[in-house]
């Protein structure tokens, strides 16, 4: 009897060590598992990098195409930003518009819809407008300048002096070479020790900014994109610009008409803020200030892309271009 009952015990046994040796894997699997899961890599964090001489790295060829007004629309009111329905929206009717799209019978369309390039993204920020401040997200322009922006529109073709500057092939201006237009909308940064340069595609102006702490020119020296002078906070650029003359204007193309042609004043004091917040990623924000043309100072804010395959091309504007020559020709005719 004791006999049989050691019979039936061990296959027992035997069945009880592969029902435990078959479980094994399964438990080995699930640790494997386990393991990956735990090693997983985590989201890379952008960290700022530096150039050689030290300088926080905002180098690269960035662009600012957008479909954000840049005043915002009256019946928003204090809005600051938009809903994700809202953007969708809006861009939804941007690529309806878009040059991709078949012309209407009989719609010859405009020359400049081939090239223009102003974009079909509302900003990063979701910002109902460029202008942040006041609060309203309007330029607080003075009716003064406003009156003087009408005389200048109603006699475009009697002098070239009430013709934009842009116009003229003279300069798009600082700070308003920085606000989007309808093409060309690309700047090229570069840093050298003491130095930060900025290339706008449109006009092809070269700005080089100092940063090594020297004051600003004597006062008697005026320029048409001011004096600029930068310094660093931490990661921001900041340059600080006085010195204007008074014969630019603060224009783009991206405004109503409303602002398009506000002239500047030796009072204007314009400051501009640099700031790399992404691998891809560049803020800039300018407050301007000119008690002459404005109730009060106020501000942009412009997120920029890195685009390193944008190809910067030559843009051939310059003073006395043959546009100017015929306006006046045409306003002669006129008269006549």
């Amino acid at each position: 009897m004791e006999r049989t009952k050691l019979l039936l015990a061990i296959p027992l046994a035997l069945l009880l060590s592969s029902g435990a040796h078959a479980q094994a894997p399964a438990v080995a699997t699930n640790n494997v598992a386990a393991k990956k899961a735990v090693a997983a890599p985590a989201v890379k964090v952008w960290a700022p990098t530096k150039t050689a001489g030290g300088q926080p790295d905002i180098q690269g060829i960035w662009t600012n195409p957008t479909i954000t007004p840049f005043e915002r629309p009256v019946e928003l009111g204090n809005k600051a930003t938009l809903t994700e329905a809202e953007v969708k929206e809006m861009e939804r009717k941007a690529a309806a518009n878009s040059v991709d799209r078949a012309p209407k019978a009989g719609d010859p369309g405009s020359y400049n819809r081939a090239w223009s390039d102003a974009g079909t993204k509302v900003v990063a920020t979701r910002a109902t407008s460029l202008v942040v401040e006041p609060a309203n997200g309007r330029v607080p322009v003075k009716p003064a300048a406003e009156a003087r922006r009408d005389y200048d529109l109603a006699h475009v073709v009697d002098s070239y002096e009430h013709m934009s500057v842009w116009d003229r092939c003279i300069t798009r201006g600082v700070p308003a070479g920085m606000f989007p237009a309808g093409y060309n909308n690309a700047y090229q940064i570069l840093q050298t020790p003491g130095y930060v340069t900025i290339l706008y595609e449109m006009i092809h102006e070269t700005r080089v900014i100092p940063i090594d702490n020297s004051p600003h020119l004597p006062s008697n020296i005026r320029l048409w994109n001011g004096d600029s002078r930068g310094r660093w906070e931490g990661n921001t650029l900041v340059v600080d610009i006085t010195n204007y003359n008074d014969k630019g204007w603060i224009a783009t193309s991206a405004a109503t008409q409303r602002i398009k042609g506000i002239h500047i004043s030796e009072k204007l004091h314009v400051v501009e803020r640099f700031t790399r917040t992404g691998a891809d990623t560049l803020m800039y924000e300018v407050t301007i200030d000119d008690p002459e043309a404005y109730d009060r100072p106020w501000k942009v804010s412009i997120p920029l892309s890195r685009d390193p395959e944008y190809k910067i091309y030559e843009y051939a504007c310059q003073e006395g271009n043959m546009a100017v020559e015929n306006i006046l020709r045409g306003g002669r005719k006129q008269e006549q």
